[in-house]
């Protein structure tokens, strides 16, 4: 049974959400406290974390922050109403995997949940090993070296780089990349391509402004060359 914690002050949010998810035989462990949230992040494994913004103690922005400075790979999702464009791209960049705004469809939440648990499952049991340039994949233990130092990535960012290792060379359009990681049934937009693409660039390559690895393809997507 996977796990997933809710991080959520709203308690009819948060009990509408316990509800849905055990029907779909999750376990679920639900908390109204950002501080606490962020503890039991910390301190217990789940396989998936559905995260706030505005809690009365503490910022989701700043657990999600936090969480990914500590090493901890969960899948995050976040579900705020703050609901503009520099919100999204600002939880994505501080290591969110996806972002969902109120109101919202409990059909296409619990879609965007599987395919992240999916996302999760493809990453662990592809190929073990792969290097390219300095840097090294270990995709059983889930880790990233790069010249010898650990580097930390996100389970969606996993994701992306098994995709681009499996087709190598390949020119991979948005729309592609978009279903093959996030999920022909969950609806994001090219932005959200971009802005993983820019992470891993800023974690792996040696000059993200002049990128060796992830190469973009105007007008088109990308091209790994590793």
């Amino acid at each position: 049974m996977e796990k997933i914690l809710i991080i959520e002050d709203e308690e009819s949010i948060l009990m509408a959400l316990e509800d849905d998810l055990a029907l779909e035989r999750y376990e679920v462990t639900g908390v109204r406290e950002g501080s606490g949230g962020l503890e039991a992040a910390l301190k217990n494994r789940y396989d998936l974390i559905i995260l706030d913004i505005m809690l009365p103690d503490i910022s989701g922005f700043d657990i999600c922050r936090e969480l990914r400075r500590a090493n901890i790979t969960t899948p995050i999702l976040i579900l705020s109403a703050k609901g503009q464009e520099i919100d999204k791209v600002l939880g994505l960049e501080l290591g969110a995997d996806d972002y969902v705004t109120k109101p919202y469809s409990p059909r296409e939440l619990l879609a965007r949940i599987k395919a992240l648990l999916r996302r999760v499952h493809r990453v662990q049991h592809g190929a073990e090993f792969y290097r390219f340039g300095t840097v090294e994949v270990d995709f059983k233990r889930y880790e990233v070296k790069k010249r010898s130092k650990p580097v930390y990535l996100t389970s969606l960012e996993f994701a992306l780089l098994r995709l681009f290792i499996d087709h190598r060379d390949e020119v991979l359009s948005r729309d592609r990349i978009l279903d093959e990681v996030w999920g022909k049934d969950v609806y994001v937009t090219g932005r959200s391509v971009d802005v993983h693409i820019a992470n891993l660039r800023r974690k792996i390559e040696d000059d993200q402004t002049n990128p060796r690895f992830f190469v973009g393809v105007r007008g088109v997507g990308y091209r790994f060359t590793g």
